[in-house]
C-alpha cells in the first residue's frame, strides 16, 4: 500500500516538473507591435503624452518646409512657461476638420494619406518654434517633456482628410507633413510639413485645410 502511495506521488512530481519547465508560448514581436499600430491608430483624438516620443521641432528625420530640409543653427528653446500653460482650458466641445495636402501651380492636389497630424497650442515657447523652426528652417533644442501634456493628435485617411474633436477654446498650431518624391521636383521621398495658426470658441465647427503650394 505504501508503495503505491509512493509511486503514485512520484508520477505527480515527474509530471509537474516537465509540464512547468514547457512555460508560456513566447508572443510574437511583430505580432505585439502590428497589435499596437492598430490601437493607436483607433485611438485617433486624445492627447499625447512623453512615451509617444512627439518632438515638433523634428517630427521626422527628414523633414523639409519645402524650400529646404530644416538645417543651420540648433536654437535653445526658451524656458518652459508652465503659468502660461496652466491657463489653458483642457476641455472643450470644438471641432477642426479638414483636408492635407500640397498643391502645385497646376492645382494638382497631392494629398497627406493616413499621415499624422498635431494641434500644439499657441504660446510663447510654441511660437518660438514656428518662428524660428518653422519660418526660419532652423532646428530646434529638445521639447520640455511637460509640451506633450497638452498636444492633441489625429490621423488623415487615405484621401487627406483629417478631424480633431473636443477641441477646447483657444489658439492652435496646426501641424501635419505630406510625403512627396518627384511630383514635388525631389529623387527620393521628403516630408514635407506644413503649419498654420487655427483659432476655435466654445462648440465651433472649423474648416481648416492644411496646405502648402509647391
Amino acid at each position: 500500500m505504501l508503495k503505491n502511495i509512493f509511486m503514485v506521488t512520484m508520477i505527480s512530481a515527474l509530471i509537474s516538473l516537465f509540464t512547468g519547465c514547457v512555460g508560456q508560448p513566447k508572443v510574437n514581436e511583430h505580432q505585439s507591435q502590428s497589435d499596437s499600430a492598430v490601437l493607436w491608430d483607433e485611438n485617433k483624438n486624445i492627447d499625447a503624452d512623453e512615451n509617444d516620443n512627439v518632438d515638433v521641432s523634428d517630427l521626422d528625420k527628414e523633414v523639409t518646409t519645402g524650400d529646404g530640409t530644416i538645417a543651420g543653427e540648433t536654437i535653445a528653446r526658451i524656458p518652459f512657461p508652465v503659468e502660461e500653460y496652466s491657463r489653458l482650458e483642457r476641455s472643450g466641445k470644438g471641432t477642426i476638420q479638414g483636408t492635407i495636402y500640397l498643391q502645385d501651380a497646376y492645382g494638382t492636389k497631392i494629398v497627406g494619406a493616413k499621415r499624422r497630424l498635431y494641434l500644439n497650442p499657441v504660446t510663447s515657447y510654441s511660437r518660438q518654434w514656428y518662428e524660428k523652426s518653422y519660418i526660419g528652417g532652423n532646428k530646434m533644442g529638445k521639447a520640455d517633456s511637460r509640451l506633450f501634456n497638452y498636444l492633441r493628435f489625429t490621423s488623415s485617411d487615405e484621401n487627406g482628410a483629417f478631424a480633431f474633436y473636443g477641441v477646447p477654446s483657444g489658439r492652435y498650431y496646426l501641424i501635419g507633413t505630406v510625403n512627396c518624391a518627384a511630383k514635388c521636383g525631389y529623387g527620393e521621398n521628403r516630408n514635407i510639413r506644413i503649419a498654420t495658426e487655427v483659432f476655435i470658441n466654445g462648440n465651433q465647427v472649423i474648416e481648416q485645410d492644411l496646405s502648402k503650394g509647391i
